[in-house]
């Protein structure tokens, strides 16, 4: 159906974007911003800038220790990334600032390149995320894997603990991580007290801090941990070790400006490629934790250690983050922060979760934040002299093994995807970011690659029948052990073959289609089941558009509509026409030829009947087709169920025709065109003996007046049929109801009178007080009608029961009634309490039936992320597959013919 319904109404294909201007909203954005407004500055806003502001100095000056850069260049960048960023970004809570993801990367540029040629590269690094967010690529880069981003991420981290941990023992950090590492013991055989101790009460102060109980715990828990840590730190180092190495801030007249970047072409372009990817990536999933945070304030969900929740931020609408605004901000102030000699900018998952849980409301407080670092670091400087380093690398080692996330290792671990997770860190730690993300790259393609290749083939003998299970994906690698499995069973013996699997191939479905014939043709039966033993029956590729394969649905409206051209007509019926290797049926086409191209044009052929005027306008000219008259309606839909449809079901009406009828259910239902028993029901031929009417009516006995049909229906349906339920189902805005309500003592004695009148009931019953109005689980209905649609359905339940035969079957216990409700426009079904349609239940209510069986199973609910398919791989979120039609393998309706070829 997908394929067939137009989407576009008022819209060419041609058709440009809406403008900014237009004011029209852009899927996953923000609407754009009001013209002309001032920038406001709320209370909430200055208090969060103020708290952003004490967390923002320490970490940019301790990030700026830790990348041996001139320390008033995390000053410049925490000012330009919170002012630039902050007007500029598409994530208005987000904080931007000194990147700790580059902390490693700056490090080596410096130690490489020097200072000002580090510089240039940062303003490379920016003009191409300036680039890239004009292309709309923000959104691409978040499809790197999970387990590479965190692991690059987590590499970085043990880098930068390494390497500060030198620094608060005293001395200075090595090139590389590994060297950091094996220059520790010598490090550890020289130690000095003084830097030690301070930069252990750093970290007590850090951890302790945010967990201080009572009232002045609370109360003092205001101040950020971070500058606490810092403050405390510096006076106990003033009083017990003024002679401790200080924050050395120069003069603002020596700092250095880029210059022009000098060294290999090709090195300094894997510089700037390098420090565009980790500053992109880190600014773009920092924007979508912010997203997260913001959400779940506005939820009043909030962590133990956070404040309460205003109600007026609560009830704010959250925006979700424009990222290719986000990137083309984050691009700008990376390219003013390196032509003013600042470190890399990149958003701040630690800064930026501060200003969310501090109340911030919009970007007000991330300008405000720049603001007052820019002040800082004119006005402060003789008060930032005083901070020790081995504070500041306290700080940042404790913001390097943050970044190593236990939820983290937890989440890959649960998808299976540790190993990439492994190699990624091992990389980064070992030979760089760029060098890590590529060895993480290829570890995750070799894991992609195995569990694609890896399928376990069992075969069982159950007693004359074998039963084969294939577990996992079958490709062309899979080809010979399938073979060798399949050849081991006697030819001509019954099988079934359970694929346990989302993916198969073309190779791997003819291998198993012609094993199939041959097991046919020599006497045998072949029964094709999915994992939970339900009979496969239909192609993957129709399993969300059509409910069984003997509904048309999945054709509905591609034969003529209105306004159609008689090309796109064709195009709309090749797309509905199944791809080759999905089906066997749809392979050898109508005419059996195996042909695809020959078909399209059989296909063509049956659809270009001629209309009224005796032809089609000629395609390609642009004219609507005609619209088809009933007879020529009648005759496409024979003709399409004669070549989509009558090859699928024909061994199975076969069958029923052969074995009679004997259906579990007698669905009374209106006779409105827009209900469809068979979708609705997902039942098929066989499975539902079916009474419709005007109004889904059933005439007590005795009133029928000459109409016997109903009576006589639900008679045979219960005696002879023996059928183990009835069920009443009723529909919104039925025509019959609005008929009924609207009836006068005036009206016409016409046909429909005297058959409406049964439904007189239903209308005394409504307006009744002895009865309560029936309900919708959730909601009250909607109107007067659908408020007599819901009490119609109770009442014919009452009037069933007034039949013999139903109340005998009742009194024994081997009949069920139940009411329905199904709305059209909501697509939506609702089942009647099992105590009303029992007739023994007071309240009348209505129950939304979920995408759930009654025996409460799960085939579409993908709520567990840990394995989303049922498949026992939760590494592959992407591909769920359909529920099957549950069946006996034994009521098979083909004959060994494989009717699905994906699990």
């Amino acid at each position: 159906m997908s394929a067939c319904v137009r989407i576009r109404h008022d819209h060419t294909a041609h058709s440009s974007p809406p403008s900014r201007a237009s004011g029209i909203k852009r899927p996953h954005s923000p609407p754009p911003p009001r013209r002309g407004g001032r920038f406001r500055i709320a209370g909430a806003d200055l208090s969060a800038s103020i708290t952003v502001f004490l967390i923002a100095v320490p970490m940019s000056l301790g990030l700026a220790v830790a990348m041996d850069a001139p320390l008033e260049a995390g000053l410049i960048s925490a000012a330009v990334g919170g002012i630039v960023a902050g007007l500029l970004g598409g994530t208005p809570l987000q904080v931007s600032g000194p990147s700790a993801g580059l902390t490693v990367v700056t490090a080596e540029l410096i130690q490489i390149y020097g200072w000002r040629t580090t510089c240039a590269i940062t303003i490379g690094a920016g003009l191409l995320q300036i680039l890239l967010g004009s292309l709309r690529a923000a959104r691409g880069a978040l499809a790197v894997s999970p387990a590479i981003v965190h692991g690059t991420l987590a590499g970085i981290g043990v880098a930068i603990a390494l390497a500060q941990l030198h620094i608060v023992l005293g001395s200075s950090p090595q090139s590389s991580a590994a060297a950091n590492a094996l220059a520790l013991p010598e490090q550890l055989g020289r130690l000095t007290p003084a830097a030690p101790l301070i930069g252990a009460l750093t970290i007590a102060v850090l951890v302790v801090w945010p967990r201080l109980p009572g009232r002045i715990g609370r109360a003092v828990r205001r101040l950020p941990a971070a500058l606490a840590s810092v403050a405390i730190a510096t006076a106990v180092a003033a009083v017990a070790a003024p002679g401790i190495a200080r924050v050395d801030l120069p003069s603002w007249r020596s700092h250095a400006l880029p210059e022009l970047p000098q060294g290999p072409v090709l090195a300094l372009a894997t510089a700037v490629f390098t420090v565009l990817l980790v500053a992109s990536l880190e600014s773009l999933l920092a924007a979508v934790a912010v997203d997260k945070l913001t959400a779940d304030r506005a939820g009043g969900r909030t962590a133990d250690s956070a404040p309460p929740v205003p109600v007026a931020l609560a009830a704010r609408p959250v925006q979700r983050s424009d990222l290719d605004r986000e990137l083309r901000g984050q691009g700008v102030a990376n390219v003013l922060s390196g032509l003013l000699g600042g470190l890399p900018v990149s958003g701040g998952a630690v800064r930026s979760s501060a200003n969310v849980r501090a109340g911030a409301t919009g970007r007000a407080a991330t300008v405000l934040h720049g603001v007052w670092v820019l002040l800082a670091a004119g006005l402060l400087v003789t008060a930032l002299e005083w901070i020790p380093l081995a504070a500041l690398a306290a700080l940042v080692m404790v913001v390097g093994f943050q970044m190593v996330n236990y939820a983290h290792i937890r989440n890959v671990h649960r998808h299976r995807e540790f190993l990439v997770y492994g190699a990624t860190i091992t990389g980064v730690v070992l030979f760089g970011v760029l060098e890590g993300v590529a060895i993480g790259i290829a570890v995750a393609v070799a894991v992609a690659l195995h569990r694609l290749a890896r399928t376990r083939i069992t075969v069982t003998d159950q007693g004359g029948r074998h039963l084969v299970v294939v577990r996992g994906q079958l490709t062309f690698l899979a080809v010979p052990r399938l073979s060798r499995a399949l050849g081991q069973l006697p030819r001509g013996g019954d099988a079934v073959v359970e694929l346990d699997g989302f993916f198969m191939d073309h190779a791997a479905y003819e291998t198993i289609q012609d094993w199939s014939d041959a097991q046919t043709a020599q006497g045998g039966r072949v029964v094709f089941t999915g994992r939970s033993g339900g009979r496969i029956a239909e192609p993957a590729s129709a399993a969300h558009s059509c409910c069984r394969p003997w509904t048309p649905w999945r054709n509905h409206h591609c034969h003529d509509q209105p306004g159609q051209p008689v090309d796109a007509r064709r195009a709309a019926a090749t797309r509905a026409a199944f791809a080759p290797g999905e089906n066997p049926a749809a392979d050898q086409g109508p005419t059996g030829s195996g042909d695809a191209e020959a078909d399209a044009r059989a296909a063509d052929a049956a659809d270009a009947t001629a209309g009224p005027t005796g032809r089609f306008d000629t395609p390609g000219d642009g004219a609507a087709a005609p619209r088809r008259t009933g007879a020529h309606r009648l005759a496409s839909g024979l003709s399409s169920f004669q070549r989509n449809t009558a090859p699928l079901v024909r061994d199975e009406l076969a069958r029923l025709a052969r074995e009679g009828q004997r259906p579990s259910q007698l669905f009374i239902t209106c006779a409105d065109s827009r209900l469809v028993t068979s979708m609705i029901t997902a039942s098929g031929p066989g499975d539902l003996f079916t009474v419709r009417n005007v109004g889904n009516l059933v005439p007590p006995p005795g009133a029928e007046a000459g109409d016997d049909s109903v009576g006589a229906a639900i008679e045979y349906a219960v005696d002879v049929l023996k059928v183990e339920s009835i069920t009443v189902c009723g529909h919104s805005g039925c025509g019959a109801m609005q008929a009924l309500m609207s009836t006068r003592p005036d009206t016409p004695r016409t046909s429909l009178w005297r058959w409406l009148r049964h439904g007189l009931p239903s209308l005394e019953r409504m307006t009744s007080r002895h009865h309560a109005w029936a309900r919708i689980s959730g909601r009250l209905p909607a109107d007067e009608v659908e408020q007599l649609c819901l009490t119609n359905v109770v009442q014919q339940l009452d009037h069933l029961r007034a039949h013999e035969s139903v109340a005998r079957r009742l009194a024994e216990g081997a009949l069920q009634l139940h009411g329905m409700y199904f709305h059209v426009g909501e697509a939506q079904a609702y089942l009647l309490a099992e105590g009303a349609s029992a007739g023994s239940g007071v309240d009348e209510v209505f129950d939304r039936v979920g995408p759930c069986d009654p025996n409460h199973a799960r085939p579409y609910d993908i709520t567990d992320l840990s394995d989303p398919a049922g498949l026992g791989d939760p590494g592959n979120h992407a591909a769920v597959s359909a529920p099957t039609a549950a069946a006996d393998p034994a009521d098979s309706p083909g004959s060994g013919e494989l009717e699905r070829t994906s699990a």
